[in-house]
């Protein structure tokens, strides 16, 4: 009679990461199969909205100085910290703790003039000493390039900002503002007083929201802040509850539990559609989802013949994955560049080829394919990684899937520590000179191999102030990443969420590409 999932006519595809399809977690719980356990708590008071949050919450994302050049920590920082210029609805830079900016003629020297009614949540005002200090102990991604292009800053009083730089760079404001945690601010005197760890346990910004409490793995309370200098948020209380389990999350949003939900897919989004109540809210952040080959640079290794990667990506049935897990809301790509980033070259777009896999890989010396090793994953994304590895396998690539928590996946993933193959993707801001940077340069947080004529490229193009001649190079560049397949990107992510009846205004969408709520003082509760 066949499998569950065949008599449902769904793929065998775990999408819920608990050992069954979606549309079988459904169908058992509609016969009273399945509970979802961990929701004993009931719903929040009036004035608080609650959040269904697809990962647990770690604490190195309280703290600007550790952003790891992914999105997630912006999910957090835009509640409790504040930076200096951020993207805003409308506004790809929208002044924020900094009420304006000027760059010098020579794109050598950047002034900034902080807003003087800007409070940290302990009543201290923002000051110039903060921002420098803030600057300085910035530790995350990218930390070494941009440090090591400012030559001072300087602090000639409370109210002004001078960052003057050892030659002109036309990416300082991207790094500083978007692509890097470097110009949120914290404050200098109480993280003398208490330290890192100490900060991260009870952190102090100058959002909109103040820290309230943290229970690990559990969950986040945040208090709107009366004294934020945009506006006063009108939502009392915002908790953000860990909930990785996609079915146990939806559950939440349909009981009352939560109000909004992230992360949700294929049959359980179809679901959400169906609920009275309840709106499906995808969005198209900046993230685009790649196979990266990690060992490619390892001649020893079969992921070295170019011909094993083509048959990868020829390996991937993209439209599928997408149509069956993001109900074709994700965009297919052949670029690790986001499409709307600046300087985003268009490569041509992957096709799905077993056979020409199959031919490639015999091509390469593997005609009954190979022991492929281990496929490593961030959990939260591990139906797209089922997806793949059922494409893969198919093909002849035995692989084993390594699902790793969000932080445990980030901390392995920028540590080098990975093997074989990796599911990977970022949706943070920036342009193709920012993701470059990240993922292909020598030294780049989640770079674990190097091309020399590429890494001459990014150098070249770094110094470039001609707009034109700088596009042409980088470019180039995206060009040559395509040829040399050392990438198998597989989409721009169509990310769907949820949200309950008490909502009014969610927040998603506001800001262009940003994958989650935000500016949270907009966000609203419907007047009963």
């Amino acid at each position: 009679m066949g499998s569950f999932a065949d008599r449902l006519g769904t793929r065998k595809w775990d999408l819920t990461g608990s050992g069954i399809t979606r549309r079988e977690a459904l169908a058992l719980t509609a016969f009273g199969l399945v509970t979802t356990p961990g929701l004993a708590f009931a719903a929040g008071p009036a004035g608080q909205l609650t959040w269904g949050i697809h990962v647990s919450l770690a604490p190195t994302w309280f703290d600007p100085a550790e952003t790891p050049g992914i999105i997630t920590p912006f999910m957090v920082l835009y509640a409790l910290h504040d930076g200096m210029v951020k993207p805003m609805p409308g506004q790809p830079l929208a002044p924020s703790l900094a009420e304006s900016w000027t760059g010098s003629e020579d794109g050598a020297v950047y002034e900034f003039v902080l807003r003087k009614d800007a409070k940290f949540h302990n009543g201290d005002p923002v000051t110039a000493e903060d921002v420098k200090f803030s600057f300085e102990r910035y530790r995350g991604t990218s930390h070494d390039l941009i440090k090591n292009r400012v030559a001072e800053v300087e602090t000639p009083d409370p109210q002004h900002v001078r960052f003057k730089l050892k030659a002109p760079w036309p990416d300082f404001l991207t790094f500083y503002a978007t692509a890097t945690g470097a110009g949120w601010i914290v404050p200098k005197q109480y993280v003398e007083k208490v330290g890192d760890d100490g900060f991260k346990k009870a952190p102090i910004g100058a959002g909109p929201y103040k820290f309230v409490s943290f229970k690990p793995g559990v969950e986040l309370v945040l208090e709107a802040f009366d004294q934020y200098w945009r506006k006063t948020p009108s939502v009392e209380q915002l908790v953000f509850r860990s909930i990785p389990e996609e079915t146990t999350r939806l559950a939440a949003l349909q009981r009352g539990e939560v109000d909004i939900v992230y992360s949700i897919r294929g049959e359980l989004a179809e679901e959400l559609q169906r609920t009275p109540g309840l709106t499906l809210k995808p969005v198209v952040p900046p993230a685009p989802f790649w196979v990266y080959f990690a060992d490619q640079w390892d001649p020893k290794s079969p992921w070295h013949d170019e011909r094993v990667r083509r048959a990868a990506s020829f390996a991937l049935d993209r439209q599928a994955m997408n149509d069956a897990i993001t109900l074709g809301y994700s965009k297919i790509t052949g670029s690790v560049i986001p499409y709307s980033f600046e300087f985003f070259w268009q490569p041509p777009l992957p096709t799905y080829d077993p056979a020409k896999a199959k031919q490639l890989l015999a091509e390469a010396g593997h005609p009954d394919g190979f022991d492929a090793g281990d496929f490593y994953c961030d959990s939260s994304y591990s139906p797209v990684a089922e997806a793949a590895l059922d494409n893969f396998q198919a093909a002849g690539f035995r692989l084993r899937l390594r699902p790793l928590e969000r932080a445990a996946f980030v901390e392995a993933y920028s540590g080098k520590k990975l093997k074989n193959l990796i599911l990977g993707g970022s949706g943070a801001f920036g342009n193709a000179a920012t993701r470059l940077e990240a993922f292909v340069v020598k030294g780049g947080a989640y770079v674990y191999g190097n091309y020399p004529d590429l890494d001459a490229l990014y150098q070249q193009q770094a110094a470039e102030l001609d707009h034109k001649k700088r596009a042409a190079i980088l470019d180039k560049m995206q060009q040559i990443l395509a040829e040399r397949m050392v990438y198998a990107p597989i989409w721009q992510l169509g990310f769907i969420n949820g949200v309950g009846p008490r909502v009014g205004q969610s927040g998603f969408g506001l800001i262009a590409d940003f994958a989650y709520t935000a500016p949270f003082e907009d966000i609203t509760i419907k007047s009963t």
